[in-house]
């Protein structure tokens, strides 16, 4: 399974290129989810650091964006590696000290089974629409006893949606299938995948998941 090229879309790469929004995901119906570019190519927050602080080993950053977590990996001394989608957010995350590869997770990867943690930040848990397959090849891609981090929504919810990338104007990008979970949903999913709970947290309106592969 390939996830399709919708972080490719230009309004996307035009935030990336410029560091800032406004960027939203759009639903059929209009709602619109604001997308935190400004925060993503700034450097890492007290919550970011949180999860830099947790991360053990060798890191995989899923969906690393524009890469400040690579970079910041990198610039103490880590292993880590960014894949994304978009030509524009791995390039970016070269250019400032991170390693990235142009690749969906659900492709082949470097280092399969080997990672000792995987990072799912900004939303990334939504990759593919599907949380269920999502966790399942994250469990594929870490070591045994390995370490996810997972960014979940700050609400209780669990929905599938079709969404494309808009720039809050005109320009917007191909549709394609988002999921939202919060950390309840999350830990379901992540059960039947073979995760367990290893701890959560919050800093400010941003939570997170800590899931390890087998039992505590």
């Amino acid at each position: 399974m390939t996830a399709p090229p919708a972080w490719q879309a230009d309004p996307y790469t035009d935030a990336l290129r410029t560091g800032r929004g406004p960027l939203y995901l759009r639903r059929p119906d209009g709602w619109l989810l604001p997308l935190e570019v400004e925060r993503w190519c700034a450097e890492p927050d007290a919550a970011d650091r949180t999860v830099l602080a947790r991360s053990r080993g060798t890191v995989l950053d899923i969906g690393c964006g524009p890469g400040r977590l690579v970079a910041a990996l990198a610039a103490r001394g880590r292993t880590a590696l960014g894949i994304d989608v978009s030509p524009e957010a791995v390039a970016r995350t070269i250019r400032i000290g991170g390693s990235a590869l142009r690749r969906s997770v659900f492709d082949p990867l470097p280092r399969e089974g080997s990672w000792n943690t995987a990072l799912l930040i900004d939303g990334n848990v939504g990759i593919g629409g599907d949380p269920r397959a999502l966790l399942s090849r994250v469990a594929q891609v870490v070591a045994p006893g390995g370490l996810l981090i997972a960014e979940t929504a700050p609400l209780d919810i669990d929905e599938r949606v079709r969404v494309r990338v808009f720039d809050g104007v005109a320009a917007e990008g191909t549709a394609f299938p988002w999921a939202r979970v919060g950390a309840a949903a999350l830990l379901r999913y992540g059960r039947g995948a073979g995760w367990s709970l290893r701890g959560t947290w919050t800093v400010g309106t941003r939570r997170f998941v800590a899931l390890g592969r087998g039992a505590p």
